[in-house]
């Protein structure tokens, strides 16, 4: 009878590990060293150093430690608040002429109209700042930092609607699975605090576009880089207590035992999941002291909570953004704050007013709390959306006596940002649209060049930030992308 093992044998499969087969080969060790060798070029640029980053990051001496990414979900309308175009309202309800437009697409929301009427600003603009920097008289905190910051009035995009956009402006692809901008500076630089994640991310907003998880995932990058999303209310962070009935010492036990039997698999397999795994175990371990004292916001003077317009009790953009400064304070990395309800194709005029009300105050008090601080010099702030909105107006004008109200589509042609700290130039305007806010005339800036940009400020060269997926070495740029160096100051 023949006793040989049977090859179907689960039992035997699960003795012919990695480990096993090296040790048994001829090779031996020599294949070990040279699996070693391969291993190095197989995954990464470089090798990961003691903070999580890679050895030879920062490639120069960088001007920002950290990014705050302000992203208004849905696209604000440039034209309404940052890119002043009088003669729209001139023409207020005349067609938009077919030569400004051209063959460029639209979408199938307004594919339909038979005019497109042009409509002017819903608000009045003023000169803001010793700079003189012009924008919606609704952004008058935003408008009192006006000379810290730069204005980017030259941003364009390829995607047309929100995903693929989003999806763009984050990741440098239209296609979802790669690793988003935050999850590569995570990689890239590692962390200033082990007991906090190198990226997190906090959402606010009731309505208007999905916020999808894979907007601050790691895409092919090990997964210990995805951001962690910080909750608005109840527990900052989902299952961060410990489990009732369970005593810290006897949690601390388990996990350790979780920790061994891991670690012994990870030597059998080489797998660097389980790697990734056993780190964002003990993480959690450490957030479980750190994450409560960080978002604990009834700490603030009184006097901070009014500059924000904070209240502990509710959730709010407000909130996130004070919390994004104590997120600042502590090291992490690339914090991003997404704000939904932007995506005005109706009844933009009310809807403009409301999200300006949310968002103007704090993200104003947001960069002058960092200046008060000291921090602002090394903490890059962007804020913006995914791109702009139409010069026409998506279905009719119309106008009650008190307000008009309108709609504007998307468009990718043309839309504005701005950024402030970290090594940008401050009271400074790049770039300008044509007469109807419809096509770029001056400084055309591309979203793989603010990519470029923001890596640079962070000692970052973008074309040596790469990762082997696939037998291809990929960035966040993909093949394109310019640092900005006109606006670096």
């Amino acid at each position: 009878m023949d006793a040989s093992p049977d090859p179907r044998d689960p039992l035997v499969h699960a003795a012919l590990t990695r480990r096993a087969l090296l040790g048994r080969s001829a090779l031996g060790l020599g294949g070990l060293a040279l699996s070693s060798l391969l291993g190095r070029d197989l995954f990464a640029a470089g090798t990961a150093d003691g903070s999580g980053g890679l050895a030879g990051l920062p490639h120069f001496a960088p001007r920002a430690k950290r990014v705050i990414y302000l992203f208004m979900s849905g696209a604000p309308s440039h034209m309404d608040l940052f890119d002043e175009k009088p003669l729209l309202r001139e023409r207020e309800g005349q067609e938009l002429p077919p030569s400004v437009r051209g063959d460029q697409r639209i979408t199938g929301m307004t594919s339909t109209q038979t005019s497109f009427p042009v409509v002017g600003p819903a608000y009045g603009f003023r000169d803001y700042g010793a700079c003189g920097m012009r924008m919606s008289e609704l952004l008058g905190g935003i408008g009192g930092i006006a000379d810290e910051i730069t204005l980017i009035r030259s941003m364009h995009t390829e995607p047309i609607n929100h995903d693929p956009a989003v999806t763009f402006l984050l990741s440098g692809n239209q296609q979802p699975g790669r690793p988003v901008m935050g999850s590569w500076v995570a990689y890239g630089l590692g962390s200033e605090n082990r007991d906090l994640p190198e990226y997190v991310v906090m959402l606010s907003g009731a309505g208007g576009q999905p916020l999808l998880t894979r907007y601050w995932h790691n895409g092919f990058l090990p997964s210990r880089f995805q951001g962690v999303q910080f909750r608005g209310e109840g527990d900052p962070v989902l299952f961060l207590k410990d489990p009732d009935g369970m005593p810290r010492e006897v949690r601390r036990s388990v996990l350790d035992g979780v920790r061994e039997l891991n670690g012994l698999r990870e030597q059998a397999l080489g797998e660097p999941d389980i790697a990734a795994r056993i780190a964002s175990y003990e993480m959690a371990w450490r957030m479980q002291t750190s994450v409560p004292e960080l978002t604990d916001l009834s700490s603030e003077p009184a006097e901070v909570l009014e500059l924000y317009g904070a209240d502990p009790s509710k959730p709010s953009f407000a909130n996130n953004c004070l919390l994004a400064r104590r997120l600042a304070e502590r090291g992490v990395r690339f914090i991003q704050l997404y704000h939904r309800d932007w995506d005005h194709h109706a009844n933009l005029p009310a809807e403009l007013k409301k999200q300006c009300e949310a968002c103007d105050r704090p993200s104003a008090a947001l960069v002058s709390d960092l200046k008060r601080l000291g921090l602002l010099d090394d903490t890059l702030v962007i804020w913006g959306g995914e791109f702009g909105r139409t010069a026409y107006s998506q279905g009719p004008i119309t106008d009650d006596g008190t307000m008009k109200s309108f709609g504007r589509d998307h468009h990718p042609r043309c839309f504005s940002i701005w950024l402030a700290g970290g090594g940008v130039r401050s009271g400074l305007v790049v770039g300008a649209t044509d007469d109807y806010g419809y096509n770029i005339t001056d400084h055309p800036i591309h979203v793989h060049d603010l990519q470029a940009t923001v890596l640079a400020c962070l000692g970052v060269d973008h074309t040596r930030l790469t990762f082997r997926h696939q037998g291809r070495d990929f960035r966040l740029t993909d093949v394109a992308g310019r640092v900005l160096g006109e606006i670096l100051a």
